[in-house]
């Protein structure tokens, strides 16, 4: 048999990761329509009812057993994609042991962020049934920019060991860059990506004072300083464009459009539907089944910013790092090291990436470089 090319490989990685998502998604989607269609979850209403007087008790015990009982489900699909296949292309550096305790470690920290959330809304639900929507945005809100300005300092460090960068050229260089942007920067930190994966990536974090970039160990050791300094370039475009800021801003009036939309269609199908009010637990998955089939509607359009945003930092990093060729070279090594799909179908790139395809990018940077005119962004 023969053996297929890496860009073959990345293709056949890239379409079975698609596949487990959509049907994982799939399944979820119709496991909660069942489950609210079939009377399961006025059996799991009426037996909190049971077993507690206390309101949030019962919400509690309802959301556990259902959330359970889901994750039932949907496990094979995340074992599968994210330790078999991994596995498979050498990918991963993980043992089961090792994946297991990040997957435990994922959950309690999603647990202990999520909790508080519930909690809230269903109280908003219960005392505020016709503002919940927008006092739950505003709690989401306030929640997403406190997470933002502690996850780097407090989240992170649970699942990654973070040391700042001691290459003193590379530093030269950045500071260089952070200088031009009047990017104030708090610190460059190189983290132990490593340790889970042979990918590499590199990313601008955090809000305020625990504004940071952080480097993945698997890219400082596999790019040249010229590569390492593009990728930085791009992160400072980033900020100078103010992404991050205002992608919390779209992020918002989604989350207000969402949950004001949920919240109209939502009680106009409670009586029909027989539900005693808004609050009756057997109706609160039909909240989850109608933000769902809102999150498929505008996901395309929050890809489609994302990409518009990474297009302009892409052209950020070619006008200011001092070799704009290595953008492209870096482009293609995070390629090869990730398996990406350099080009992948329109469609597929349209409506699931939040990136422009390599292709796309590298194509950009060839443009510059024989200076072509660039359809501003």
């Amino acid at each position: 048999m023969q053996e297929l090319t890496r860009e073959q490989q990345a293709k056949r990685y890239e379409r079975i990761k698609l596949i487990v998502s959509i049907s994982e998604s799939v399944l979820s989607f119709l496991l909660l329509v069942l489950f609210l269609t079939t009377g399961y979850s006025a059996e799991l209403r009426d037996w909190t009812h049971q077993l507690t007087e206390n309101a949030y008790l019962r919400f509690l015990l309802f959301m556990a057993v259902a959330g359970f009982g889901l994750s039932l489900f949907t496990f094979p699909f995340e074992f599968y994609s994210g330790f078999i296949l991994e596995h498979r292309y050498q990918l991963s550096n993980q043992t089961l042991w090792d994946w297991i305790k990040e997957k435990l470690k994922e959950n309690l920290v999603g647990l202990a962020i999520g909790l508080p959330l519930a909690l809230a809304f269903y109280f908003l639900l219960l005392n505020y049934p016709q503002s919940w929507w927008f006092w739950l945005s505003v709690v989401i809100f306030l929640f997403s920019v406190l997470l933002g300005r502690l996850a780097p300092q407090l989240i992170f460090p649970l699942f990654y060991k973070f040391e700042p960068l001691k290459d003193d050229e590379l530093l030269k260089r950045m500071e260089r860059l952070a200088k031009i942007g009047k990017f104030d920067l708090q610190g460059i930190f190189r983290f132990n990506m490593s340790k889970d994966t042979k990918k590499a990536n590199a990313a601008f974090t955090g809000l305020g004072k625990s504004r940071r970039i952080i480097i993945g160990d698997t890219l400082l050791e596999n790019f040249t300083h010229d590569e390492i300094e593009a990728v930085f370039a791009h992160e400072v475009g980033h900020f100078v464009h103010k992404h991050l800021y205002r992608l919390m801003a779209a992020g918002t009036l989604q989350t207000f459009v969402g949950f004001y939309l949920a919240h109209l269609i939502y009680w106009d199908l409670l009586t029909r539907m027989g539900f005693t009010g808004p609050a009756d637990l057997a109706a609160l998955p039909l909240i989850a089944i109608i933000l769902t089939v809102y999150m498929l509607l505008v996901s395309p359009l929050s890809n489609a910013l994302s990409r518009h945003y990474e297009r302009q930092a892409d052209l950020y990093a070619l006008r200011h790092s001092s070799n704009p060729r290595a953008f492209a070279s870096a482009l293609l090594k995070l390629s090869e090291q990730n398996l990406s799909d350099k080009q992948p179908h329109p469609l597929v790139e349209f409506f699931f990436h939040s990136h422009p395809s390599i292709q796309k990018r590298v194509k950009m940077v060839e443009d510059f470089l024989q200076g072509k005119k660039i359809e501003q962004v």
